[in-house]
């Protein structure tokens, strides 16, 4: 279905749903898709409602930023969390919790509330079954305190006791699930400002987790509102940047959870934190890491 023939929802149960989810009124197809601007005048243009090209949006990054050892592979993010978990005894919900937080926070310094209309204040969280997808589930629970209105779509739940705790929490608060994401993107760009993609960490693959995440992915390429990406773009290799980097998603934000991984080098957004305040100073001179310096109580650093 093309996004310029929108369905009739007394003809489409499906995209029906879609909007009673997303707590929609008709007046929303009439608002002008809004985009984030590669300026200074970011939160102005938001504000403003105007939409520069998604091209301006991105800009590359200089590669010397991500050199050795500022950056985490694979191997050694792993070992920096069996550090955390082992040795300083951090537990596994702790950790999910402190990044979860982190990325909600760097959503906020990019799009700060004041300057928001509305709409722009509904965010469509995608979460996985896996360690990311606890992750979207915090950063949508925390977003949520911070009065910005998140949609979660979950589509691949996962039996474990921390995301099954994790959902909880966010229906208790209210927060409404997708029962699905609509093909049509053109619905999800008229419903939300931003989308948060939390469907894939390192090491996992599409193929690994099922077809209503692989199709929510191909989705998630097509939108022209912003996207955040939490740790790496969700199909990228997290040491190359190959695979889907090259026509999968083009994050506008990217929120490097502990220290970036090497495929950050490929990334061309505009905005990139970094969210490892939570790692002990004996951590980072263990695994030699060039961290930024944090201002005042900030839980994150742009880089």
């Amino acid at each position: 279905m093309s996004s310029a023939a929108r369905p009739d929802p007394a003809e489409a149960p499906e995209e029906r749903r879609f909007l009673r989810s997303a707590r929609l009124t008709p007046k929303i197809f009439s608002r002008p898709i809004t985009a984030l601007a590669a300026t200074t005048t970011t939160t102005a243009c938001w504000a403003r409602g105007k939409s520069p090209a998604r091209g301006s949006w991105h800009q590359a990054i200089n590669p010397a930023q991500f050199s050795q050892p500022l950056i985490l592979d694979t191997a050694e993010a792993a070992a920096l969390e069996r550090e955390l978990l082992e040795d300083y005894r951090f537990g596994r919900q702790q950790l999910v919790e402190l990044c979860g937080h982190a990325s909600a926070v760097a959503v906020t310094k990019v799009f700060p509330l004041p300057t928001l209309s509305r709409k722009q204040r509904t965010v469509l969280v995608v979460c996985g079954p896996e360690q990311n997808g606890a992750v979207g589930l915090v950063c949508a629970r925390h977003l949520r305190m911070f009065e910005y209105e998140p949609t979660i779509f979950y589509p691949t739940r996962s039996l474990d006791g921390l995301h099954q705790d994790l959902t909880t929490q966010c229906e208790k608060m209210d927060i409404p699930f997708l029962s699905y994401l609509p093909t049509e993107v053109q619905l999800i760009n008229d419903a939300y400002g931003l989308v948060v993609d939390a469907v894939l960490g390192p090491g996992v693959q599409p193929g690994e987790i099922g077809g209503p995440c692989t199709r929510a992915l191909a989705t998630l390429k097509l939108l022209s509102i912003p996207l955040v990406s939490l740790d790496i773009p969700s199909g990228w290799d997290a040491e190359t940047g190959g695979g889907d980097s090259e026509d999968g998603l083009r994050p506008d934000v990217l929120v490097s959870l502990a220290a970036p991984k090497p495929c950050a080098g490929r990334f061309s957004g505009r905005h990139h934190f970094v969210a490892g305040r939570f790692v002990p100073d004996d951590v980072r001179r263990k695994f030699a890491l060039r961290l930024p310096g944090y201002t005042g109580t900030d839980c994150v650093a742009a880089l």
